[in-house]
């Protein structure tokens, strides 16, 4: 029997509720919706940590962030902490990495991946020793041969490329150059990973006008600001956004944020479509039933979600992602109930490609649950913040902090605010809970109040509850050797 495939499809900063199957039947999203209707559709998936470094860590390596090192961005992936392809036998696929990768030596393969298509350029400074500081990416290559020149004369910024036409943009070029890799690879086994920057920030594209500002609906929570019961930092990050807006864009009116989230919308279809061609491309060389795809992303986005934007945070939006899995040949879509973690993903796929499970890994299978169709997980999905990263850090001048920022909060406390670790468990009977090192802890019942606005902590619900959950979380750090303290509830 032929080894199966992987195509492992997977955004930056796309929130789960952009999808028709999480209830978002507005926004165009043709291909991924289509998808959706074929595959294993995950209710509540959720993300290791929400933010870029930290996340894709996990997703490639089957670890959490605190096993990887990787617990803020801009952070190199361990040479000996393997990937995916590092694990599924040398030489038995043609592997590719094409995308964004954010794990450290941005534009060189490595981790597995023979096959390397890089789209980002600026991390030079970080790369490690001996690597060529003046190498460019696979993008900027592109770009050079259409005629075109950077305006700083040196690397093509992400600014500068969200302005591009959209046959010149990245999600274009990938989605051209992953065809590629399937179409030359047809007649083998092959496992490509393909992420596209978009939706990321910035919060512009060549759709920025395909959706009208006057029809789009605000969330549910946009009213719902962060309170004195919840974190300072999501407190000063509602402000921060409220004076800076972003991407030039201003966020005080009610309007603001229907034309951000308008431009967010048109970001989430730009991918679509030429995600689109990539699934295409994979019918048309027959190979629909002999790939399994993925479709993710590495954290979500808040947008207008308590008035607040980005990640960063440990809200829904934040956290929860999209998460399909279409098997060989699968053509009806089967939900899989409850929460589950990415950290899953790699024993999942391992065991659906027939590979043994290295003992290391710290998830498990949800093969026996995705045929079942059972809930996925008995004690819940746990998610980490470990300090940077913040969100804050643009707004210092040297070792200050603006006035108006100050006048919410001394800059002592803004800096233990910024940098407080956070452990959350997601259960499936619907609590959540926050344990915050600060002490700034948060209990929600996600099925009485989805959109998080009653922080359930210090009620009469709290309690016995608490005290259980935070047994629960400290269990997962024995099992994980999660280094961080924290304190009683």
């Amino acid at each position: 029997m032929a080894l199966p495939n992987l195509l492992f499809i997977y955004t930056d900063e796309q929130a789960f509720n952009t999808l028709a199957t999480y209830g978002n039947r507005q926004i165009q999203m043709p291909n991924l919706n289509r998808l959706a209707e074929e595959s294993m559709v995950f209710d509540q998936a959720y993300v290791t940590q929400p933010v870029c470094t930290p996340s894709r860590s996990s997703l490639l390596s089957g670890l959490y962030p605190h096993s990887t090192g990787c617990t803020a961005n801009d952070v190199n992936l361990r040479a000996e902490t393997r990937c995916l392809p590092e694990m599924i036998g040398e030489g038995k696929y043609a592997t590719g990495h094409f995308g964004k990768w954010h794990l450290g030596d941005e534009v060189f393969a490595q981790h597995g991946f023979d096959e390397w298509v890089s789209i980002e350029d600026g991390y030079n400074v970080r790369y490690s020793e001996g690597r060529d500081a003046s190498a460019k990416s696979s993008y900027y290559h592109y770009l050079i041969n259409q005629g075109l020149t950077p305006e700083n004369g040196e690397v093509f910024k992400r600014g500068e490329c969200a302005r591009l036409t959209e046959e010149c943009g990245k999600p274009a070029y990938l989605a051209r150059e992953a065809s590629r890799f399937i179409r030359s690879n047809q007649g083998r086994p092959f496992v490509l990973y393909v992420n596209f920057l978009e939706p990321h920030m910035p919060y512009y594209s060549p759709r920025d006008d395909q959706y009208d500002p006057s029809s789009i609906p605000l969330p549910p929570n946009f009213a719902n600001e962060p309170g004195p019961d919840q974190p300072l930092k999501a407190r000063l990050l509602r402000e921060l956004y409220w004076r800076t807006g972003h991407s030039g864009l201003p966020l005080q009116t009610e309007d603001d944020w229907r034309r951000m989230i308008a431009h967010y919308w048109g970001l989430c279809s730009l991918v679509d479509t030429h995600a689109g061609t990539i699934l295409d491309t994979l019918h048309d060389c027959r190979l629909d039933d002999n790939t399994i795809v993925v479709f993710t992303s590495d954290h979500g986005d808040m947008m207008g979600g308590h008035r607040l934007l980005t990640k960063c945070v440990m809200y829904q939006e934040a956290i929860r992602v999209p998460l399909l899995i279409r098997l060989p040949g699968q053509h009806n879509a089967k939900r899989v109930p409850g929460p589950v973690s990415q950290i899953d993903l790699v024993p999942t796929l391992l065991d659906l490609l027939g590979q043994p499970l290295p003992g290391h890994l710290q998830g498990r299978s949800l093969r026996c649950n995705m045929e079942s169709g059972d809930p996925a997980v008995s004690e819940g999905a746990f998610v980490e913040w470990n300090g940077p990263n913040n969100g804050l850090a643009g707004v210092r001048n040297g070792d200050s902090f603006p006035e108006w920022l100050t006048a919410m909060a001394s800059p002592e406390e803004i800096e233990a605010a910024s940098c407080d670790p956070v452990r959350t468990v997601i259960r499936p009977d619907g609590w959540k809970f926050n344990c915050s090192l600060l002490g700034e802890h948060e209990l929600y019942n996600l099925n009485e109040d989805p959109f998080e606005s009653r922080n359930l902590y210090k009620s009469e619900a709290g309690g016995a509850l608490v005290r259980k959950l935070a047994d629960e979380i400290r269990d997962w750090q024995d099992r994980t050797d999660d280094a961080i303290t924290l304190p009683a509830v």
